[in-house]
């Protein structure tokens, strides 16, 4: 019998492995639609990871992942899964960094760690605050609600929102010191009101 050529090889050994996507697609997939992401990226990995040292090789991790996901399934659209494999990263990183053996600890009320999940009440009062504060948002002007959120929520800086609005740095200024002032007067004179 005749031996198989190379190619036909590796695409038996890839469908044992379980890997769909050709090699050529995938490369050229990563090349297209991930490492215009990097620049993004690193921002991302910047405002989020506190050891700056770590940003290479946390990107790289972030690469390798997204690429061995993709094997199976090339993920459409890529930004989303690219920065959602970003956070799993981050959230993977930060729970191994704070486990503590249990030998380490002879009595575990040493480590001063709440056993108990927050109650129904306290999960009824954030869910109440969450929407108390998306209704005072939701009050503001449009272009400083516009602002805020950039700023506050997706944590853009000034100069990315000045850029993102076309407005000046200082008009970004003086749209978020405004919308967190007229945010807290509607948070706190709401607070006000209800208190007997």
């Amino acid at each position: 019998m005749a031996e198989a050529p190379e190619s036909k090889r590796e695409t038996v050994d890839a469908i044992r492995e379980g890997i769909i996507v050709p090699a050529s697609e995938l490369e050229a997939w990563f090349i297209r639609e991930v490492l215009p992401l990097e620049a993004d990226l690193m921002q991302f990995l910047r405002r989020s990871w506190q050891n700056k040292a770590d940003l290479e090789d946390l990107c790289q991790e972030v690469y390798t992942r997204t690429y061995e996901a993709a094997l199976h399934s090339i993920p459409k659209p890529a930004r989303p899964f690219v920065f959602t494999v970003a956070r799993n990263l981050l959230i993977d990183r930060v729970r191994r960094e704070h486990v503590v053996p249990i030998e380490a600890v002879a009595d575990l009320d040493e480590l001063g760690i709440a056993f108990d999940a927050p109650g129904p009440e306290r999960s009824a009062i954030a869910r109440d605050e969450l929407r108390q504060l998306q209704a005072a948002i939701d009050r503001l002007p449009p272009r400083c609600r516009e602002v805020v959120i950039l700023g506050r929520i997706e944590g853009l800086t000034g100069r990315q929102i000045a850029a993102r609005l076309g407005i000046a740095e200082t008009t970004v200024s003086d749209h978020l010191t405004a919308g967190l002032y007229a945010l807290a007067d509607m948070l706190l004179g709401e607070a006000a009101g209800k208190a007997p």
